[in-house]
């Protein structure tokens, strides 16, 4: 692999200026200042920015699959758990905020950990997060199969029985979600200002269609909000406290990929002071909208104890309170929001991609790091991407529980990575960053950058302890998780065989004795 890439090319802030995308000189040269050329097109506004998080997110997909998780494990009682876990997010994402305000460069994960901990915990954090990002854009793309046959039974191409559990329900939801990778792929393909506009055009649908399921619920709510103090059935747990942290996993599983604003970096237009903002916000949003969706859902819900919620979740309680065609209009709203939460995963992971390949970290790195000049888009990650996701999917043809078991562990992934990013910054300022950084203290348009100040230490503490406990309760051997049907004894370890599996082949992939195009000085 040749340890030459564009990075490497000699690169002049006077030249970045009069390039046709380049939005402002100060936000090209600032790219220039840390080695690397502006090829990427830097177009993307704020709500673009938002958006890019927002959709990763995507409460209205996530929940939608999950909310039977939460209420399964410990009945209404559950909803604690959401606030509990977007507070730990927020913490993790004031940190990220910090850093995306110094180090605007594609590859955030990879980048921020590398740039605190050195090259081997930076490659490691974008090698647990770009496999996680596949697992996850492939588990998005199959919620497809949940929604599409219910909208109209001509989605249903492949038998007749379409749940996903079923031989004809998941060789259909493979052949849905591969379609749709196609078209995400293509998507990203052809330039960022399309996958921008579509994502924007999605995710106002998907705001739309949250305040629509919000209203709905609360316009029909059968009982008060106290119903979140209902412990209800602690499944079957020694303890209800113990049923409590399982169902947490619901949060746990949703609020993640708020960082994307700062994986699109090198696209956006003032960086520094936009993507912070964007990355608190898309996090808040979607907790906030989130926490009203399943406040709503349990207060409307026509019966708490059938044990109907926990198998079907949400679609039941819509449907009962829906009649048709309202109710094929919010699902055709969920199925976009399927599609956006597909792009923008996609999207992310190919940006992690490319940033890494332009260091020389991956195998054909100088192909996988060429940006099409045309459209602006590094077009081999997001082609890579798409084939692997496709390939992920077809696993569910042959075992549902493993795939189901895959994204379960994926998760796991996403937070050992955010870990590698927080535990380096927590080092570093123990040293005295970001005070002792180098590097500018002002934004493109003079506002100082964004800095948690006296607060940095224990926000990242917070942030770290919060990380630990959740890999340790998501890696947790539970049958009731990783092997509910019991037919596979050995998925109730899958975490930590999943994660030695990882560590292993990362090990044996890791580029020893590459040298990189842009060295890093820990910390500045």
């Amino acid at each position: 692999m040749s340890a030459t890439t564009p990075a490497a090319q000699p690169t002049t802030a006077s030249a970045l200026a009069s390039s046709p995308h380049a939005s402002s000189p100060h936000d090209d040269g600032d790219l220039a200042e840390f080695g690397y050329e502006q090829q990427l097109h830097r177009s993307l506004g704020k709500f673009a920015s938002f958006a890019a998080g927002f959709s990763f997110v995507s409460i209205l997909t996530t929940i939608f699959q999950l909310f039977g998780l939460g209420f399964g494990f410990a009945g209404p009682a559950f909803f604690w758990t959401w606030p509990v876990v977007f507070i730990g997010q927020f913490m993790v994402a004031l940190n990220f905020a910090e850093l995306a305000a110094r180090y605007p460069i594609s590859g955030a994960i990879y980048q921020w950990s590398r740039r605190m901990g050195g090259e081997i915990v930076g490659w490691f954090a974008g090698w647990f997060m770009i496999l996680a990002q596949i697992v996850t854009a492939s588990a998005a793309a199959i919620a497809l199969q949940v929604v599409l046959p219910n909208v109209w039974s001509g989605f249903q191409i492949i038998g007749e029985d379409s749940a996903l559990t079923s031989s004809s329900g998941a060789a259909n939801a493979v052949l849905l979600g591969s379609v749709l990778l196609v078209l995400t792929t293509f998507i990203n393909c052809i330039g960022v200002n399309w996958m921008s506009r579509i994502n924007n055009i999605g995710v106002t649908c998907e705001i739309v269609g949250v305040i629509a399921v919000v209203g709905m619920f609360f316009t029909h709510a059968q009982r008060g909000p106290d119903v979140v103090f209902d412990t209800g059935s602690a499944g079957g747990q020694p303890g209800y406290a113990w049923a409590w942290i399982m169902s947490g996993l619901m949060a746990a599983y949703v609020m993640v990929g708020f960082g994307s604003a700062g994986e699109l970096a090198e696209e956006t237009r003032n960086p520094r002071r936009v993507a912070p903002r964007t990355i608190r916000l898309a996090l808040s949003a979607s907790a906030l909208g989130g926490g009203l969706m399943i406040l709503g859902a349990l207060m409307a819900a026509p019966s708490l104890t059938d044990g109907r919620l926990a198998t079907e979740g949400l679609p039941y309680v819509l449907t009962s309170i829906l009649s048709s065609p309202w109710g094929t209009v919010l699902l055709i709203d969920v199925a976009i929001a399927v599609f956006v939460c597909t792009l923008a995963i996609q999207t992310a992971a190919s940006r992690l991609m490319f940033s890494m390949a332009r260091d020389g970290r991956l195998p054909a790195s100088p192909i996988l790091a060429k940006v099409n000049p045309r459209t602006g888009t590094p077009i081999a990650p997001s082609i890579l991407i798409g084939l692997i996701c496709i390939a992920v999917l077809a696993v569910n043809v042959g075992n549902s529980a493993i795939f189901a078991t895959l994204s379960s562990v994926c998760i796991i992934l996403i937070y050992l990575a955010y870990l590698m990013v927080t535990v380096p910054l927590l080092v570093q300022r123990l040293k005295g960053w970001p005070r002792t950084a180098a590097g500018p203290k002002f934004d493109a348009e003079g506002e100082k950058l964004f800095s948690l100040g006296i607060w940095g230490v224990p926000v990242n503490i917070a942030a770290v302890v919060y990380g630990a406990l959740m890999v340790i309760n998501l890696s947790w051997p539970r049958a009731e998780i990783f092997n509910p049907t019991g037919e596979y004894p050995i998925l109730q370890w899958a975490a930590p065989i999943t994660i030695a599996l990882v560590v292993g082949l990362g090990v044996a992939c890791f580029p020893r004795g590459r040298a990189t195009p842009n060295p890093v000085t820990i910390g500045a």
